[in-house]
């Protein structure tokens, strides 16, 4: 069993106000604590992906602020105190300063972080 804190797990992608630490917590999943400035816009950096979209499953909770979800079949926001699950296909959108935590398939959530990194 692995159990991890914000604080104790490493940084995957950060600046501009964001910042995404991942680890992987075993059962192939790994966890995510994800912080986004309000106007936080993932769009660009999912370009070149299928669609132009994240392709990893995520399941989690709202810890603050309010997200909105842009999917090629339409948007949904999403506020502190939800849980959720988001499919694949999905770039998120900071309406306000956000915090949430997710758990995603580990090999799937690195393929999505790698083609984030590699953008610049």
């Amino acid at each position: 069993m692995t159990g991890t804190t914000r604080q104790d797990t490493p940084v995957a992608i950060e600046g501009g106000g964001v910042e995404l630490r991942t680890r992987a917590v075993g059962g192939d999943l790994s966890v995510a604590f994800v912080q986004l400035p309000q106007g936080a816009d993932l769009r660009p950096a999912l370009k070149g992906l299928p669609n132009d979209l994240c392709q990893c499953p995520h399941w989690g909770y709202m810890l603050k602020g309010r997200l909105k979800m842009v999917t090629k079949d339409g948007e949904e926001v999403y506020e502190a105190g939800q849980a959720f699950y988001w499919p694949p296909g999905h770039a998120p959108l900071a309406l306000e300063d956000c915090e949430y935590v997710d758990f995603s398939p580990t090999d799937d959530f690195t393929a999505v972080i790698n083609h984030i990194t590699s953008q610049g």
